[in-house]
């Protein structure tokens, strides 16, 4: 008689459980049971369904999932855990759901309906050392999913398993460190360091501008530095009014290190407290306090960045410490007020501080700071860019916006021609007007005196984007997302508009509903998505994309918003009308002179 021969193929496998379902059972069965029947029926299934996977068993607290393709695998555990995140927004007095998600590729074993097998036990491993809200995937998944998701990994190291012989290479997204849960996929950077932002112990809330931007200038000074990685701002002030544990924070960053710390001022004395800390075990690695008058801060500003060089056993040479020490205005008064700007300046970033009041406020703080130092370039860089949010949004209705846009970045970069602040001044106003070569050279330049200058790695993406060159941008996106993961959403739209630009749609498709699920409001990644889906024939969905689009801005044109972005190549802006085209929607004014393929 011959033996049954062993049904093998390869599969992509995702495990997931709900974390502290023993508890939770114990303190309410009947409430807990009937929520977790809630999550499967309404937030899971339909997510496997979605993304052509099967469920191989419920568990009760988990699920065993397969899947054909490691990308759907991928994507629908990323959907899952954006259904939970939804439901615990709604869970307003109650416990949170959170579930852990593990996802491997390879071998099985087939037995009827059930599947055994390495590769269905590493799933489960890597399941149990997910975080909670988060996801972590095998080294093999990895490698096929890597640019074809919209989210980032970051590396996990080599994970011992039970169990499993050798150590597995694992990729982790997400978790309870930060309100997005987005994370920067973690190289091998070398040393690499997140700054908290400084705590205001001075008692008035008032003087929150000080705390927050001395931190901001000790960022800024570190990022100067060769071989060191640094967070960007965006990121580490994520953390702003939380006690997260720091190791977390490690995790959640991609960084060795953390400096946390608190400043009091009261009259012209201020006394900084900082501590800089291992991720890896909470070790201290070198803590001072200060006591000085506040003609002293740069001083202290530049005493703190060195001793944290030297913990890190970073060696400067005479030409790095030569860019280090030419810097910001000696006149305090005036790097005050720019401090003062940049509080009204991220407001603004952050919607809660906008219009022709708000615009006209934060251009005379920054013009008082100019007065009281007219050598001081931050101050005219940092006018450059409010007259850039002016000509965007013309809230004020200044008619030559851009020309005094580009009048004070001129002057930024000639006062202060080591600064990358000033140099992305230049760059952004290059762009805004079409000299996509020029703003180049400025950007280039920007991340020559700070390599770990997030938001100029975002412009470089951006500049190769408009001037056709979608795999370039895409390794500059990466590199913004690394650095400043809190502000990933933007860095994912240009992610999304490299793929439209390279005609991968699909890809397309995906970055842009990731945009949109992280900033709802947005109109032009709703354009561009409606663009893609035209592109695949997916007419349906592209008229509700579009609806959708509507509703946030009747008056939206794409015709004019498309206009405005400088393509060197006008076909690239052709192809993405003739996406809309396609998709069969009525716009009012869209023609073009022909279909692209």
């Amino acid at each position: 008689m011959i033996a049954a021969r062993t049904q093998r193929r390869l599969a992509a496998i995702l495990a997931a459980d709900i974390a502290g379902y023993s508890r939770m059972m114990g303190a309410d069965e009947a409430g807990t049971l009937a929520a977790l029947r809630d999550v499967w029926a309404q937030h899971f299934n339909p997510a496997v369904a979605e993304h052509r996977g099967r469920i191989v068993k419920m568990m009760g607290d988990g699920a065993l999932v397969e899947f054909a393709s490691a990308v759907d695998a991928v994507e629908c555990g990323l959907a899952v855990q954006a259904a939970m995140a939804r439901l615990n927004d709604a869970r307003v007095g109650e416990e949170l759901i959170e579930m852990r998600i593990g996802i491997n590729l390879g071998d099985i074993v087939i037995e009827g309906d059930d599947i055994f097998g390495d590769g269905v036990n590493i799933a489960a491993r890597l399941e149990s050392q997910a975080p909670r809200n988060g996801i972590l995937i095998a080294d093999a998944v990895h490698a096929q999913v890597r640019g074809k998701v919209a989210q980032v990994f970051a590396d996990a190291g080599a994970l011992d398993l039970k169990n499993i012989a050798i150590p597995v290479r694992a990729w982790r997204w997400g978790g309870n460190g930060l309100d997005a849960p987005i994370v920067a996929e973690a190289a091998n950077d070398g040393p690499s360091i997140a700054v908290l932002p400084f705590a205001n112990m001075s008692g008035d809330p008032e003087q929150e501008y000080f705390s927050d931007g001395i931190s901001e200038d000790i960022i800024t000074d570190l990022s100067k530095v060769p071989g060191l990685m640094v967070i960007a701002r965006n990121s580490s002030f994520a953390y702003k009014g939380k006690s997260p544990d720091i190791r977390v924070v490690g995790r959640d960053l991609g960084v060795s290190s953390v400096l946390e710390g608190s400043i009091r001022r009261a009259g012209n004395r201020v006394r900084i407290t900082a501590q800089l800390i291992d991720t890896k075990n909470g070790a201290h690695l070198w803590a001072e306090r200060y006591d000085r008058d506040l003609t002293d801060i740069f001083a202290v500003q530049d005493e703190v960045t060195l001793q944290i060089v030297a913990a890190l056993r970073i060696t400067l040479t005479p030409k790095d410490l030569q860019i280090f020490h030419m810097r910001r205005s000696a006149n305090v008064e005036a790097h005050d007020t720019l401090l003062r700007s940049r509080e009204m300046s991220m407001r603004m970033l952050r919607n809660e501080f906008t219009g022709k009041d708000a615009i006209e406020q934060v251009i005379a703080v920054q013009a008082r700071a100019v007065a009281l130092d007219p050598n001081f370039g931050g101050a005219y860089a940092a006018l450059a860019f409010s007259y850039i949010t002016e000509f965007q949004n013309n809230w004020a209705g200044i008619p030559d916006a851009l020309a005094l846009a580009a009048h004070n970045a001129d002057l930024a970069v000639e006062k202060d021609p080591t600064s990358a602040f000033c140099w992305m001044a230049s760059a952004m106003v290059k762009i805004n007007q079409g000299d996509l070569f020029g703003a180049r050279a400025s950007a280039e330049t920007s991340l020559r005196y700070s390599p770990n200058h997030g938001a100029a790695h975002g412009a470089m993406g951006q500049i190769e984007i408009y001037l056709g060159n979608p795999q370039a941008a895409m390794l500059y996106i990466d590199r913004a997302i690394r650095l400043d993961p809190a502000f990933a959403q933007q860095f994912i739209h240009f992610r999304g508009m490299a793929y439209l630009i390279a005609r991968d749609y699909a890809a397309a498709t995906r970055a842009f509903r990731e945009r949109i699920r992280l900033s709802p409001k947005t109109d032009l990644s709703r354009a561009l998505l409606a663009a893609s889906l035209g592109h695949l024939g997916e007419t349906d969905a592209a008229h509700a994309v579009w609806a959708e689009l509507m509703a946030i801005n009747p008056a939206y044109s794409p015709t004019y918003h498309l206009g405005r972005i400088p393509f060197q190549n006008p076909q690239d802006r052709e192809n993405i009308l003739a996406g809309l085209v396609k998709s069969g929607l009525a716009i009012s004014g869209l023609a073009i002179s022909g279909l692209a393929s």
